[in-house]
């Protein structure tokens, strides 16, 4: 078992498999230039499983892939299949932008895959190329489509920025509702590589907006998920993470792999203590030793209460959200 130092058990372990991704979006990189890190400055899948392994051995029950956008990861399906066929209890899941989820879903569901977070930000194709800075939602739309015909359980994922997406909050609900499909909507994280000019909305501007249309009701909180869920009057469901609430560090159960083998502590801060010279030197010990540190300096919570303006400086697409 993985205890931090305030008792809090660590069973979920996100893994960043590449920092590329192929959109540029206001919230998270919108002026970083298409490039990517040499391929030999990435762990290999090889030198990742070999410490998920061990992860998995000491705790570890969830499995999240991330990127940057993890579907440009060339054999992406067989890095699956290596940690399904080692353990198929894990709750192996993935973050992605579902643009390549039409031709690659399949194989990935095949190699082991359960389930998918697609982040969705608006329905709106003009919206779609302001926040991506390219045209994505046909592909989109069809890569959710893909992943649910083959029976993937998937959730979406919406960031609002007031006065871009902020007036589809309801028409987005009627499209997760349509689908038979969770939706969440993610307070906007303040970042320096982010669009300086765009604002998010809180919860309660988001629960301001939604009572408009319907009635709900917040069910008891699931303290192993980040997000607060409420329960719309006549069924379904939908969830609002607040990383700017005072609670919502309380039960943090994850820790953070990034590709070139950085254990990250928490989203919000850049400390970090890299495992990539212990998994190429076989020596997995080391490895073990360098993540009982990172739970040792792990924070109790995150400082996105903006109180001193201060806003991270974590670059997201090298460590998932």
């Amino acid at each position: 078992m993985l205890i931090d130092k305030y008792g809090r058990e660590i069973n979920y372990l996100r893994v960043s498999v590449t920092e590329r991704c192929n959109f540029r979006c206001l919230y998270c990189m919108p002026t970083t230039p298409f490039s990517w890190k040499p391929k030999e400055n990435l762990l290999s899948f090889e030198e990742l499983f070999m410490f998920l392994k061990v992860a998995i051995d000491r705790g570890i029950e969830k499995i999240r892939i991330t990127g940057g956008e993890p579907t440009l990861r060339e054999d992406l399906d067989k890095f699956i299949n290596m940690i399904s066929s080692y353990n198929s209890d894990i709750d192996l899941a993935m973050t992605t932008n579902a643009y390549f989820l039409d031709k690659l879903a399949k194989p990935l569901k095949v190699a082991g895959l359960k389930r998918l977070n697609i982040s969705i930000d608006t329905l709106i194709e003009e919206k779609a190329k302001k926040i991506a800075q390219k045209s994505v939602l046909p592909k989109v739309l069809k890569g959710i489509k893909t992943s649910l015909d083959l029976g993937f359980e998937v959730k979406l994922n919406t960031v609002p920025i007031k006065g871009i997406n902020d007036n589809e909050i309801c028409d987005l609900i009627e499209y997760a509702k349509e689908l038979g499909v969770k939706i969440r909507f993610i307070e906007y994280m303040e970042n320096t590589q982010a669009d300086q000019k765009i604002e998010g909305l809180k919860s309660d501007d988001i629960l301001n907006i939604i009572k408009k249309k319907y009635e709900f009701s917040q069910p008891k909180d699931d303290k192993m998920s980040p997000a607060r869920y409420y329960d719309l009057k006549g069924g379904h469901s939908f969830g609002i993470i607040e990383p700017h609430k005072e609670d919502f560090c309380g039960s943090c159960n994850r820790i953070r792999l990034t590709a070139e083998g950085l254990l990250v502590p928490c989203l919000y801060f850049k400390e970090a203590l890299s495992i990539k010279e212990a998994l190429r030197e076989d020596n997995i010990d080391k490895a073990m030793e360098i993540l009982d540190e990172v739970l040792r300096n792990k924070p109790e919570k995150n400082n996105w209460n903006l109180e001193d303006n201060e806003i991270s400086a974590r670059a997201f697409n090298e460590t998932g959200g």
